[in-house]
């Protein structure tokens, strides 16, 4: 059996304008330590990540306490926002209806989707019978457990918008998806301000 471990980034610095380049928190550079002591228990024998330096950095004690490099692959980055930078809720429950509606200059989920399923493809693969972290983001994780069950949905990727950091583990047989399994949830508030906070979504 081949476990993944998703790692969804610890709480970054909102303020941060550049997305590839925005660093974790105090508070979040904090909480990517409570990673690495939940993973001082586990048996790692690969580490991936997006090249985000907030997903890279989550997971980097990790690594280095296990003695292992972070292997990135680009594919695995977040979605490419749109023009207005921010998520309002009209958009935010279109997108999920609709898998190719993206907003000007955005990326639709489709697209995100296809690569980040693409890039577990390969490392499923390449990894058999392993055990491996991926250092994640909330919508790259989000449409990774829509693939696998298509009943994940805006409202399930609502639930989990507030974890900051959160790790769920995907079970494989080869490409076979066996289960998941939610491990951690560090919930932070965000603020109005920050374009999050919205109301439940309802197909």
């Amino acid at each position: 059996m081949t476990r993944v471990y998703f790692v969804r980034h610890a709480q970054p610095d909102h303020e941060w304008k550049d997305d590839r380049t925005r660093p974790l928190t105090a508070e979040g550079v904090a909480d990517s330590w409570k990673v690495a002591e939940f993973f001082k228990k586990v048996n790692i024998d690969f580490f991936y990540s997006s090249p985000y330096i907030r997903s890279v950095n989550t997971i980097k004690g990790s690594a280095d306490c296990a003695g292992k490099e972070i292997r990135f692959d680009e594919r695995l980055r977040e979605r490419k926002g749109g023009a207005s930078g921010k998520d309002s809720y009209p958009v935010l429950q279109k997108r999920w209806d609709d898998f190719n509606f993206c907003e000007e200059g955005g990326e639709n989920l489709s697209s995100v989707q296809r690569r980040n399923i693409e890039a577990l493809k390969e490392i499923l693969e390449r990894h058999a019978d392993k055990s491996i972290v991926v250092g994640t983001h909330g919508t790259a994780l989000s449409v990774i457990l829509n693939f696998y069950s298509n009943s994940f949905s805006c409202e399930d990727f609502l639930n989990i918008l507030y974890y900051f950091p959160y790790i769920i583990r995907l079970d494989f047989d080869k490409q076979r998806f066996l289960g998941l399994e939610e491990l951690m949830a560090i919930e932070k508030q965000i603020g109005v301000k920050d374009g999050y906070r919205m109301p439940n979504c309802k197909s």
